[in-house]
């Protein structure tokens, strides 16, 4: 039975609203309406505040769509809450739509009887002409179940600068401060942590920071002077006391330090090779920035990047090359080579939806048959996936390990949400981290308990090797073509993998009953639903408890034995069911898929509903 997950469907929601924990914030507008600054700042004043908080940004795909287009709309949503947050939030009790276009690519995400704000000075024939529209699409919609707010924040925003005597097209550029600012107001948030970020960001010129800082401050005191205030009531943020050293951090910055806490840890250089790619190239943007720790090469082209990289392995460095789908693809020849030259190697895949070009900025977990599978030959390589923001940092570390331990690739899969969402995160003391031991170059041969070689840098005195894609003679490494030697060869690769999985641990659960009803395993970037969804179903008397995979490939000891446990198993991931083939065939369970694939995050809901109707379905 396949549980597809039903967007269409109505579902109820639980819980109290007037005893609600958390607030979502959706802003959306032009790619060049800095919706994406308005959004973090927007974020960092709610963590400044004391919230706890996850954030989703959302680009299109076209680099610059015409003004006014669908096409170009972007968003940025923010779920901040007194408690814990795991999920952007399903549905935004505030929109900010900054044109006719974000509005209708948006308001289905503004819940019923939620507040969105417009800019009026854009609701106009012309507006509306670009979109595409006939007439004001916020009175064609069902605008009884929200609450519009219509301020003309283009003509706002010039009054408020006109005193600093900017051009019009400058003045504009703030609009999105000033729309800020009334979203503070609106949320009862003070504008004292984006002024200072303003007059630091801004500080070579005094009059563009004072000019962005009257915008802002202009929309919130518009708020209080009109007496706006949102629909529903807003949670009560403790003023929690936040470690000295905690900081707000995406996925893919997190990764990066990650890398370069590789190189500290096992006292090597680390060479990151890469082409670019969407959502992958924030990589290179993050370690390019990094003052020290990491050398960094782009390529020409996928295949360059992976065989720098190699070569960067081959001289006794830490290597690490990036892509998503499409470039993994064209790594799998460079892929098949590391595994036959035995040498260590990190390969990040940040997911998004394909086929093909697909959604180049939308996340998908669906390269994981092509991490697990998609080799020539007998190519066996690990496979790991954070998921969380948090976790990308250790398990760049892990990876390393691993890597090193088999002295193989090792593939990484994240996605665009976990790359591009924004959490809190308190960095670990780099000194209590337990170092990345290298395999001892004096002494030759293989490793009875580790089956591999030591790795040795060209040059190494009387420690010559061959290294190459030809098959090589167990024993002395030189070329074989004795199909005897073969077979013991691919055996061998794979089990000194096996050897090695040990390294990331035995799977433990993350939440639940030690037995029960239900089972609910995921990886990557869906933690945050399946823990919220579980914990919800529960409240309810159920007994679901939750499992999340980090190693996905070999499948780590110890599943079997969880898995028989509990009556029921699902699988919840944003594919047609490719982690729940896998556990099939290797358990031998009746695991059952909950699927999504639309190029978005889980709903926490919708996949409660689905839950539930497999937890229905037990006999």
């Amino acid at each position: 039975m396949n549980v597809v997950i039903d967007h269409e469907r109505a579902l109820e929601r639980s819980g109290d609203r007037s005893a609600r924990t958390s607030t979502v914030v959706r802003f959306a507008g032009d790619s060049g309406d800095g919706i994406q600054l308005a959004g973090v700042q927007f974020a960092r004043s709610a963590a400044d505040g004391g919230a706890w908080l996850m954030t989703l940004p959302e680009y299109p795909a076209e680099i610059r769509a015409p003004a006014g287009t669908t096409f170009g709309v972007s968003a940025y949503q923010i779920q901040f809450g007194s408690g814990e947050v795991l999920t952007p939030g399903d549905e935004a009790d505030m929109l900010v739509a900054f044109n006719p276009a974000a509005f209708i690519t948006n308001i289905d995400f503004l819940r019923d009887g939620g507040t969105v704000v417009i800019d009026e000075g854009t609701f106009n024939a012309r507006g509306f002409a670009k979109a595409k529209l006939g007439a004001d699409p916020v009175d064609e919609s069902a605008a009884a179940r929200y609450r519009t707010i219509r301020v003309d924040i283009s003509r706002r925003t010039l009054e408020a600068l006109e005193a600093f005597g900017v051009g019009r097209r400058d003045a504009m550029r703030a609009r999105n401060f000033w729309a800020l600012g009334l979203a503070l107001w609106l949320n009862e948030q003070p504008t004292s942590a984006c002024e200072r970020w303003i007059a630091e960001r801004f500080a070579a010129d005094r009059t563009i920071a004072d000019a962005n800082a009257a915008a802002l401050r202009s929309g919130h005191a518009y708020g209080e002077t009109m007496e706006l205030a949102l629909s529903q009531p807003l949670p009560v943020l403790a003023k929690t006391k936040r470690a000295s050293r905690a900081r707000m951090i995406s996925g893919t910055d997190a990764m990066a330090l990650g890398i370069v806490a590789v190189g500290a840890l096992s006292a090597r250089p680390v060479t990151y090779c890469s082409y670019p790619i969407t959502p992958a190239s924030a990589l290179l943007h993050a370690l390019a920035r990094m003052p020290e720790g990491v050398r960094t090469f782009q390529a020409e082209d996928e295949i360059a990047a992976i065989s720098a990289a190699i070569g960067a392995s081959y001289a006794g460095t830490i290597a690490v090359t990036a892509s998503s789908g499409p470039g993994l693809s064209l790594k799998t020849e460079g892929l098949g080579l590391a595994v036959a030259a035995e040498l260590p190697l990190i390969v990040v895949d940040v997911q998004r939806a394909g086929p093909s070009t697909g959604m180049p900025t939308k996340p998908e977990q669906s390269d994981l048959d092509m991490a697990v599978h998609g080799r020539h030959g007998e190519s066996p390589v690990a496979v790991l996936a954070p998921a969380t923001s948090e976790d990308c940092f250790h398990v760049m570390i892990d990876a390393a390990r691993l890597a090193i331990r088999a002295m193989t690739p090792v593939i990484v899969l994240s996605d665009a949400f976990l790359a591009n969402a924004v959490s809190e995160w308190v960095p670990p003391d780099i000194a209590a981290l337990e170092p990345v031991l290298t395999h001892d170059a004096a002494t030759p041969g293989r490793d009875p308990d580790t089956l591999v070689r030591c790795w040795v840098a060209p040059g190494t005195p009387e420690r010559e090797t061959r290294v190459g894609g030809l098959e090589k003679d167990r024993a002395s490494g030189n070329i074989s073509y004795d199909p005897d030697n073969h077979e013991a060869m691919v055996a061998l690769r794979a089990e000194k993998l096996a050897r090695a999985a040990g390294v990331v641990g035995r799977p433990t659960l993350h939440d639940g009953p030690e037995d029960g009803d239900l089972l609910v395993v995921g990886w990557g970037s869906t933690f945050g639903a399946i823990r919220q969804a579980s914990r919800n179903l529960r409240g309810r008397g159920h007994r679901i408890a939750h499992l999340h995979i980090r190693q996905l490939w070999p499948l780590p000891d110890g599943l079997g034995d969880i898995f028989e446990r509990y009556r029921r198993i699902a699988c919840a991931e944003l594919n047609t069911g490719q982690l729940t083939r896998i556990l099939r065939a290797e358990t031998l369970r009746d695991v059952r898929p909950v699927s999504q694939i639309n190029g978005r995050p889980f709903r926490i809901d919708t996949l409660e509903a689905a839950l539930g109707g497999i937890i229905g379905d037990a006999s």
